[in-house]
Protein backbone atom coordinates (compact mmCIF):
# COMPACT_ATOMS: atom_id res chain seq x y z
CA UNK A 1 0.00 0.00 0.00
CA UNK A 2 1.16 3.47 -0.75
CA UNK A 3 0.30 5.84 2.08
CA UNK A 4 0.62 5.50 5.81
CA UNK A 5 -1.32 8.42 7.19
CA UNK A 6 0.20 9.90 10.36
CA UNK A 7 -3.21 10.43 11.97
CA UNK A 8 -4.92 7.77 14.02
CA UNK A 9 -7.77 6.30 12.00
CA UNK A 10 -10.33 6.34 14.79
CA UNK A 11 -11.21 8.64 17.72
CA UNK A 12 -9.95 6.35 20.47
CA UNK A 13 -6.30 6.95 21.35
CA UNK A 14 -5.15 3.37 22.03
CA UNK A 15 -6.37 -0.01 20.83
CA UNK A 16 -5.48 -3.51 21.92
CA UNK A 17 -4.27 -5.99 19.31
CA UNK A 18 -7.54 -7.90 19.76
CA UNK A 19 -9.57 -4.74 19.04
CA UNK A 20 -7.48 -4.00 15.95
CA UNK A 21 -7.86 -7.53 14.58
CA UNK A 22 -11.63 -7.47 15.10
CA UNK A 23 -11.91 -4.08 13.39
CA UNK A 24 -9.65 -5.14 10.51
CA UNK A 25 -11.69 -8.28 9.88
CA UNK A 26 -14.77 -6.11 9.33
CA UNK A 27 -12.99 -3.26 7.50
CA UNK A 28 -13.19 -2.58 3.76
CA UNK A 29 -9.86 -0.71 3.81
CA UNK A 30 -6.47 -1.82 5.14
CA UNK A 31 -4.89 -0.41 8.28
CA UNK A 32 -1.53 -0.76 9.97
CA UNK A 33 -1.27 -1.24 13.72
CA UNK A 34 1.66 -0.12 15.86
CA UNK A 35 1.84 0.19 19.65
CA UNK A 36 -1.88 0.74 20.13
CA UNK A 37 -2.41 3.11 17.22
CA UNK A 38 -4.21 2.33 13.97
CA UNK A 39 -3.15 3.98 10.70
CA UNK A 40 -5.25 4.14 7.54
CA UNK A 41 -3.58 3.08 4.28
CA UNK A 42 -4.60 4.40 0.88
CA UNK A 43 -4.31 2.86 -2.56
CA UNK A 44 -1.21 3.12 -4.75
CA UNK A 45 -0.76 4.78 -8.17
CA UNK A 46 -0.46 3.01 -11.53
CA UNK A 47 3.38 2.75 -11.68
CA UNK A 48 3.42 1.22 -8.18
CA UNK A 49 0.74 -1.33 -9.08
CA UNK A 50 2.44 -2.18 -12.40
CA UNK A 51 5.84 -2.81 -10.76
CA UNK A 52 4.25 -4.91 -8.00
CA UNK A 53 2.38 -6.96 -10.64
CA UNK A 54 5.50 -7.44 -12.77
CA UNK A 55 7.59 -8.58 -9.80
CA UNK A 56 4.89 -10.83 -8.41
CA UNK A 57 4.42 -12.50 -11.81
CA UNK A 58 8.17 -13.12 -12.24
CA UNK A 59 8.48 -14.49 -8.71
CA UNK A 60 5.44 -16.73 -9.18
CA UNK A 61 6.93 -18.26 -12.32
CA UNK A 62 10.40 -18.77 -10.82
CA UNK A 63 9.13 -20.20 -7.52
CA UNK A 64 6.39 -22.47 -8.87
CA UNK A 65 6.70 -25.87 -7.20
CA UNK A 66 9.50 -24.73 -4.88
CA UNK A 67 9.58 -24.36 -1.09
CA UNK A 68 9.42 -20.56 -1.18
CA UNK A 69 6.28 -18.75 -2.33
CA UNK A 70 5.45 -15.07 -3.03
CA UNK A 71 2.43 -13.34 -1.52
CA UNK A 72 0.86 -10.02 -2.48
CA UNK A 73 -0.27 -7.02 -0.48
CA UNK A 74 -3.29 -8.81 1.02
CA UNK A 75 -0.90 -10.82 3.21
CA UNK A 76 -0.71 -9.24 6.65
CA UNK A 77 2.61 -9.56 8.46
CA UNK A 78 2.87 -9.30 12.24
CA UNK A 79 6.06 -8.58 14.16
CA UNK A 80 5.61 -9.81 17.71
CA UNK A 81 8.74 -8.04 19.02
CA UNK A 82 7.38 -4.55 18.29
CA UNK A 83 3.58 -5.09 17.75
CA UNK A 84 3.52 -3.95 14.10
CA UNK A 85 0.83 -5.36 11.80
CA UNK A 86 1.38 -4.32 8.19
CA UNK A 87 0.77 -5.27 4.55
CA UNK A 88 4.02 -5.33 2.51
CA UNK A 89 3.65 -5.05 -1.26
CA UNK A 90 5.23 -8.50 -1.67
CA UNK A 91 6.52 -11.00 0.85
CA UNK A 92 8.23 -14.32 0.23
CA UNK A 93 7.71 -17.12 2.73
CA UNK A 94 9.87 -20.24 2.67
CA UNK A 95 8.26 -23.38 4.03
CA UNK A 96 4.88 -23.27 5.76
CA UNK A 97 3.53 -19.87 6.83
CA UNK A 98 3.61 -19.50 10.61
CA UNK A 99 0.77 -17.38 11.97
CA UNK A 100 -0.14 -15.66 15.22
CA UNK A 101 -1.86 -18.22 17.48
CA UNK A 102 -2.28 -20.41 14.35
CA UNK A 103 -4.98 -17.97 13.15
CA UNK A 104 -4.07 -18.57 9.47
CA UNK A 105 -4.10 -14.81 8.97
CA UNK A 106 -1.24 -12.87 10.61
CA UNK A 107 2.02 -14.24 9.22
CA UNK A 108 5.16 -14.20 11.37
CA UNK A 109 7.90 -15.70 9.17
CA UNK A 110 8.62 -13.85 5.90
CA UNK A 111 12.12 -14.47 4.50
CA UNK A 112 12.00 -11.57 2.01
CA UNK A 113 9.95 -8.36 2.05
CA UNK A 114 9.59 -6.11 -1.00
CA UNK A 115 8.21 -2.58 -0.81
CA UNK A 116 7.51 -0.43 -3.87
CA UNK A 117 8.53 3.12 -3.00
CA UNK A 118 6.36 6.14 -3.63
CA UNK A 119 7.09 9.80 -2.82
CA UNK A 120 4.86 9.69 0.26
CA UNK A 121 6.33 6.50 1.77
CA UNK A 122 9.97 6.26 0.68
CA UNK A 123 11.40 7.85 3.84
CA UNK A 124 9.24 5.68 6.12
CA UNK A 125 10.03 2.49 4.14
CA UNK A 126 13.79 3.21 4.19
CA UNK A 127 13.93 4.33 7.80
CA UNK A 128 11.44 3.50 10.53
CA UNK A 129 9.75 0.64 8.72
CA UNK A 130 13.05 -1.08 7.91
CA UNK A 131 14.01 -0.72 11.57
CA UNK A 132 10.75 -2.45 12.56
CA UNK A 133 11.17 -5.16 9.90
CA UNK A 134 14.62 -6.00 11.27
CA UNK A 135 12.86 -7.42 14.35
CA UNK A 136 11.54 -10.31 12.20
CA UNK A 137 13.77 -13.30 13.11
CA UNK A 138 13.29 -15.01 9.71
CA UNK A 139 13.90 -11.94 7.50
CA UNK A 140 16.97 -12.31 5.26
CA UNK A 141 16.40 -9.64 2.59
CA UNK A 142 14.55 -6.34 2.31
CA UNK A 143 14.05 -4.94 -1.19
CA UNK A 144 13.02 -1.36 -2.05
CA UNK A 145 11.89 -0.68 -5.62
CA UNK A 146 11.55 2.96 -6.71
CA UNK A 147 8.38 3.71 -8.70
CA UNK A 148 9.63 7.02 -10.13
CA UNK A 149 13.05 5.99 -11.44
CA UNK A 150 14.87 2.77 -12.28
CA UNK A 151 16.46 2.16 -8.91
CA UNK A 152 16.36 -0.85 -6.59
CA UNK A 153 18.01 -1.21 -3.19
CA UNK A 154 18.38 -4.61 -1.61
CA UNK A 155 19.46 -5.00 1.99
CA UNK A 156 20.58 -8.50 2.92
CA UNK A 157 21.95 -10.09 6.04
CA UNK A 158 25.56 -11.19 5.67
CA UNK A 159 27.31 -14.09 7.41
CA UNK A 160 27.88 -12.06 10.58
CA UNK A 161 24.25 -10.84 10.70
CA UNK A 162 24.98 -7.30 9.49
CA UNK A 163 22.76 -5.70 6.85
CA UNK A 164 24.56 -4.92 3.59
CA UNK A 165 23.22 -2.73 0.77
CA UNK A 166 23.38 -3.55 -2.94
CA UNK A 167 21.95 -1.18 -5.58
CA UNK A 168 20.69 -1.65 -9.15
CA UNK A 169 20.09 1.22 -11.60
CA UNK A 170 20.29 -0.11 -15.16
CA UNK A 171 17.90 -1.88 -17.52
CA UNK A 172 20.71 -4.34 -18.32
CA UNK A 173 21.08 -5.45 -14.68
CA UNK A 174 19.60 -8.48 -12.95
CA UNK A 175 18.22 -8.20 -9.42
CA UNK A 176 19.66 -11.11 -7.45
CA UNK A 177 17.55 -12.40 -4.56
CA UNK A 178 19.93 -14.62 -2.61
CA UNK A 179 17.31 -16.21 -0.33
CA UNK A 180 15.63 -17.87 -3.31
CA UNK A 181 18.76 -17.94 -5.52
CA UNK A 182 16.95 -16.27 -8.41
CA UNK A 183 17.65 -13.35 -10.77
CA UNK A 184 15.01 -11.02 -12.20
CA UNK A 185 15.92 -8.49 -14.88
CA UNK A 186 15.19 -4.84 -14.21
CA UNK A 187 13.77 -4.73 -17.74
CA UNK A 188 11.07 -7.21 -16.64
CA UNK A 189 10.45 -5.43 -13.33
CA UNK A 190 9.92 -2.06 -15.02
CA UNK A 191 8.17 -3.24 -18.21
CA UNK A 192 5.25 -0.92 -19.17
CA UNK A 193 6.14 1.53 -16.37
CA UNK A 194 6.29 5.22 -17.31
CA UNK A 195 9.12 6.54 -15.18
CA UNK A 196 9.13 10.21 -14.16
CA UNK A 197 12.93 10.50 -14.12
Amino acid sequence: MEVREPAVAYGKQKFTIEEYLAMEEAATEKHEYYKGQIFAMSGPKVPHITIAGNLFTELGIKLKGKKCRPYGSDMRIHIEANTLFTYPDISIICGEPETLNNDNWNVLNPAVIIEILSPSTKNYDRGEKFKLYRDIPTLKEYILVDSESMHIEIFRLNKINHWELEEYNSVEEMLYIKTINENISLADIYVDVKLER
